[in-house]
């Protein structure tokens, strides 16, 4: 069986000449800051005390965006009808949502086309295209997809549609083999807009803010429609994992006070069923573990068109109707989810340098949840892992990566056995014709063995630093939290702490699913570490144990009284 072992990796220690060199800072601050590529105060005061203003581009920094405005300005005063074609995903629906929301208030005639992920899948397609010319479509905008969608764009254009792409995926190299169309991306080769980090939903919130700087509006006024987009940039930008820093750390964090206090009805909806608490203080992991997941769950299971719809309604009936319909969405896909992932696991062993796990002969992986599978499988055994489902035709499949291996490249250099593929370093889709199988699977061994043969495949805990107990106080834990939010690239911290005595322990939730432990160092100084759903983890950790504790750092707020909290992520018996 693979090796689970995770070892601890403690980054090196700041020099006592960069603390005095920035005295004014807390060491340990500084460490948090120089653990992330930051040098200088003007660097530190970017992320602790950031301007917006200073920090968020100008829209019209794109190469092409002041075509691109005057282009659906054009269409918005012919009368035009346009038609915004968004991806699956959360990013894509939080991005159709709020290119729909802009054009709406300019009085543009408008819809949304969102493709089915089985049916459809990925990208431009000549089924929807020929659905919006019988609509009378006269231009699409894509939002977080089409980057890659040359043929579809060519189609379209013969069908008499003009089209806009605007995406934040990798493109072609050269610019000669982009779509021949206009384009808004941050990574398409001569691109000058200086952030390339934005999520689909970053890209179409700087088109929307562009198209609103034209209109015949009062200034103010403006400002409160860009401002009023936020909570959708906020929830695409987190849910679909990119990097958060810079400007896209600026565009959530203000996204999330918008967040904490919406209108949408929809949104509202979907925080109470998702149980989301202290929504004045939400922060970004409530997107990523209980907003996100539902919105993205529709297009896993069923059809995105839900989660677009619940982002857009004035209805509360409806706005009822979906976020339950979202949730329900969510347990079905959780549910799959185990039972796929103990299925693939059975198919398991060895030591192999990458694993492939297809489904089983008489049965058919949800493809909308390989991906999340992979994911799973990825980060339990750190192996670069494909889950890959049987088809009618063909199989589908998705992959997830480690650090040190580029997944796509090494797909890419598969190309010969796929029909179709696309992604990252970190991520790819795949599909492949049946007889292609095994030739596919045996090039993949072959080059992951080559540029893995001396890699140590064993999962690594990244520690920002050690702490002593004594230094764990409220002061220290307010000052870290002005690195939210977190998301990544700027990950919470996790520190170690040493030589802790368990003076109890006691189990919390309905099946005492949950753990605390009351934990003292040898100068008394006593602190609760709570790990939730890790009961069955520490059962034969007990009273007296001494231990080494791996930890985010909280302040726990109960009936008026505040103390500071760990929250567990591993543990180890002290030496």
């Amino acid at each position: 069986m693979l090796n689970k072992k995770i070892e601890w990796n403690v980054l090196p220690k700041i020099t006592e000449e960069f603390i005095n060199e920035n005295s004014e800072y807390n060491p340990i601050i500084l460490q948090l800051l120089k653990n992330r590529g930051f040098n200088n105060k003007n660097e530190f005061e970017q992320i602790l005390n950031p301007n917006y203003d200073k920090i968020i581009h100008d829209p019209f920094l794109f190469n092409q965006m002041e075509e691109v405005v005057s282009k659906i300005i054009s269409h918005i005063k012919m009368g035009n009808k346009i038609f915004i074609y968004g991806d699956y995903d959360a990013d894509g629906v939080t991005s159709s949502a709020l290119l729909y929301e802009t054009l709406n208030v300019l009085k543009a005639k408008v819809d949304v086309y969102i493709p089915d992920r089985v049916t459809e899948g990925y990208g431009l397609n000549e089924k929807a295209i020929e659905f919006i010319k019988s609509k009378d479509g006269k231009l699409i905008i894509t939002v977080d997809t089409g980057i890659r969608s040359n043929e579809s764009v060519d189609f379209a254009k013969k069908q008499g549609l003009e089209v806009i792409i605007t995406d934040h995926h990798v493109s072609a190299e050269k610019k000669e083999d982009l779509p021949d169309c206009l384009i808004l991306d941050p990574v398409v080769p001569d691109e000058k807009y200086p952030f390339k980090k934005l999520a689909g939903v970053g890209v179409a919130y700087k088109l929307a803010c562009a198209i609103i700087s034209k209109a015949k509006l009062e200034n103010e006024l403006k400002d409160r429609l860009c401002e009023r987009l936020l909570d959708l940039v906020a929830i695409g930008t987190v849910a679909d994992c990119v990097v958060l820093l810079d400007e896209n750390r600026m565009l959530v964090k203000r996204g999330l006070e918008v967040l904490s206090s919406t209108k949408r009805i929809g949104l509202l909806e979907l925080m109470r069923i998702a149980q989301v608490k202290n929504r004045e203080k939400i922060a970004s992991w409530n997107i990523g573990f209980q907003i996100g997941p539902r919105i993205n769950a529709a297009g896993r299971m069923k059809h995105a068109n839900s989660a677009y719809e619940l982002m857009i309604t004035n209805d509360q009936k409806k706005a009822i109707t979906l976020a339950y319909g979202l949730n329900e969405n969510n347990i079905e896909r959780q549910n799959k989810t185990v039972q796929i992932l103990e299925q693939a696991e059975e198919q398991i062993s060895g030591d192999e340098k990458i694993i492939v796990c297809i489904s089983p002969k008489d049965e058919k992986w949800n493809e909308g949840i390989v991906g999340l599978v992979a994911g799973r499988i990825c980060e339990k055994y750190y192996r670069p892992t494909l889950i890959i489902t049987e088809n009618k035709k063909s199989y589908k499949g998705s992959g997830r990566s480690i650090d040190g291996f580029n997944l796509i490249k090494a797909i890419e250099e598969c190309k010969d056995y796929l029909e179709k593929y696309g992604g990252h370093p970190m991520a790819c889709g795949f599909s492949l014709k049946k007889e292609n199988l095994e030739k596919f699977k045996q090039k993949l061994r072959e080059i992951t063995d080559k540029n893995l043969k001396d890699k140590n495949l064993t999962k690594s805990l990244k520690i920002e630093t050690e702490l002593d107990l004594n230094e764990v106080d409220e002061d220290l834990i307010n000052e870290i939290k002005k690195l939210e939010p977190y998301g990544e690239g700027n990950l919470q911290p996790k520190f170690l702490i040493k030589n802790l005595f368990i003076l109890d322990v006691f189990y919390m939730g309905n099946d005492g699913q949950h753990v605390k432990f009351k934990l003292k160092n040898s100068d008394s100084k006593i602190i609760n570490a709570i790990g939730f759903n890790q009961s069955e983890k520490w059962k034969d950790i007990n009273l007296g144990d001494k231990i080494d504790v791996v930890c985010y750092l909280d302040i726990n707020e109960f009936n008026g009284k505040k103390e500071e909290q760990m929250r567990i992520v591993d543990i180890k018996v002290s030496e």
